[in-house]
């Protein structure tokens, strides 16, 4: 078995011809480069039993010699793919299970008689040796296409293969390469397009997902991963994003992003000198607020406006403020847009993979049980500092709170496998009310604000009429909110 170590880059044909014949590649090519054409069949239960257990089987001919490959397990981070490989030589276009079991491999009991093909991949790979800071690396430009039953869709892109050295280094390389031309972290791969084809399906929101920790490990062996799951969860959904399959996925960037930046302020207390982190932590932070102002928008149209028209059809100046938070809506949506398909997020991406992949992580640091409850304790105060005395009619102090509620919950949702289920339960479910509730404040009190952005003479009286449906609902908040707020302070921490 090898453990695989790759980054894929998705590049558009006309970019891909450009990088081919780049003088400043070839200088880093130990050889000369060869082209291949690889033809592959996957191999699957009708009922994609192995795509389930996170496993591909596929037969691949390169040239005159067949290959049968197992790939299993492993993670995606930063756009770093990492997988276990068992790949053996077979006689034949022929799946060979006792040379699969020799080398290692290991099918899940009772796939072996359902399995059959499901799409192939057919594509031109061109193959480069490069000699790049200290490591040896295999990048692959691959041309074709997939193709499961009448259905296909291209292949154009760029892998980097880790053969020897640092995996830092095959960030670094991607960087290098987007100044040359445009590249976009790929965080799907050809394996999982197909699977996509042969299901006539598209891809599906995706939910963040932590490791599971143990409270012997150290905190530096733990954050890169916590970072890596924040990371995975972003990159999952801005395809979905962009391509407005569902708003679902725009909302779980947005909370990526935000648990993103929590993961990297929770590390820059474990070091608080390391100055890329402190950049990288300022980008994540402003691509937060301008992602944050398209979600202002959508709120304000779904939730706060659009209730008020159902229940005055006939007012023709709500629907005319409608329209114009609508044309606003769309202005900061295709901002949002414009942000997520941008070569400067696909810097971002790659810089952080950079960082999370360099030597820092070497020492072993403070025990992790001991670190996260420092990190639980300080949060937690801060909710009950910012909190006391409030009574809910300071807009101000009630957004500082939620801020610090927000905080403290994504902190818990990172660390929570620490604790035992029965302790958070109920900490974490008063939290979450009280996070929601100091949310729907918020948006009341951000309605008010973009309805000045909206405030004209002709306006006046329909945006009075609106501030009054809001005023009465703002009211009921602070009710619950005080109600809330005394459970929550009367809790005692898990974590103790």
């Amino acid at each position: 078995m090898i453990v695989e170590t790759e980054i894929k880059l998705h590049i558009s044909p006309e970019h891909l011809l450009k990088l081919k014949r780049h003088p400043w590649l070839r200088s880093l090519a130990t050889g000369r480069a060869s082209s291949q054409k690889l033809y592959s069949i996957y191999y699957d239960t009708a009922d994609l039993e192995l795509r389930r257990q996170a496993m591909a089987l596929r037969l691949r001919r390169a040239g005159r010699q067949w290959i049968q490959t197992l790939k299993g397990g492993g993670q995606v981070s930063a756009g770093l793919h990492q997988r276990n490989e068992w790949e053996t030589p077979v006689p034949s276009e022929q799946l060979d299970f006792e040379m699969l079991k020799a080398g290692g491999g290991e099918l899940p009991h009772g796939v072996r008689n359902r399995l059959q093909p499901v799409f192939v991949t057919d594509f031109t790979r061109n193959v480069r040796l490069l000699e790049f800071g200290g490591a040896r690396i295999e990048l692959c430009m691959d041309s074709g296409e997939i193709r499961a039953g009448k259905s296909s869709c291209p292949i154009s892109e760029v892998e980097l293969e880790l053969i020897s050295g640092a995996p830092r280094q095959l960030f670094e390389l991607a960087l290098a390469l987007l100044d040359i031309v445009p590249l976009e972290v790929e965080h799907t791969s050809k394996a999982e397009y197909g699977y996509l084809l042969f299901s006539a399906s598209g891809p599906s929101v995706s939910k963040a997902r932590f490791p599971e920790l143990r409270k012997s490990q150290s905190t530096a062996s733990v954050l890169p991963s916590l970072i890596g799951a924040c990371l995975a969860h972003v990159q999952a959904n801005v395809p979905g994003a962009l391509l407005k399959v569902d708003e679902e996925y725009l909302h779980q960037v947005r909370v990526g992003l935000r648990r993103l930046r929590v993961a990297l302020s929770i590390t820059q207390r474990f070091d608080g000198d390391d100055e890329e982190l402190a950049e990288l932590r300022e980008q994540v932070a402003r691509l937060c607020v301008e992602l944050g102002r398209s979600r202002e928008w959508d709120v304000f149209v779904t939730q706060t406006l659009a209730p008020i028209c159902t229940r005055m059809p006939e007012h023709s100046g709500l629907r005319e403020v409608l329209r114009a938070s609508e044309r606003a809506r769309k202005k900061q949506h295709a901002g949002m847009e414009d942000n997520l398909s941008s070569q400067e997020f696909q810097r971002l991406l790659l810089r952080l993979g950079a960082w999370m992949h360099s030597d820092r992580w070497l020492g072993t640091g403070a025990r992790l049980d001991r670190f996260v409850a420092k990190i639980l304790e300080k949060r937690s105060r801060q909710v009950l500092k910012y909190g006391a005395g409030t009574a809910g009619e300071n807009a101000e102090q009630l957004h500082v709170l939620r801020i610090a509620c927000k905080k403290l919950r994504y902190s818990i949702e990172m660390f929570g496998s620490l604790f035992h289920d029965a302790a958070i339960k109920e900490y974490v479910a008063v939290l979450s009310r009280l996070q929601d509730i100091l949310g729907a404040l918020n948006d009341i009190a951000v309605a008010h604000r973009l309805l000045n952005e909206l405030d004209n003479a002709a306006r006046r009286d329909t945006l009075a009429l609106i501030r009054g449906w809001m005023e009465h609902d703002y009211a009921e908040r602070v009710a619950e909110f005080r109600r809330i707020w005394s459970r929550f302070a009367a809790q005692k921490g898990f974590w103790d």
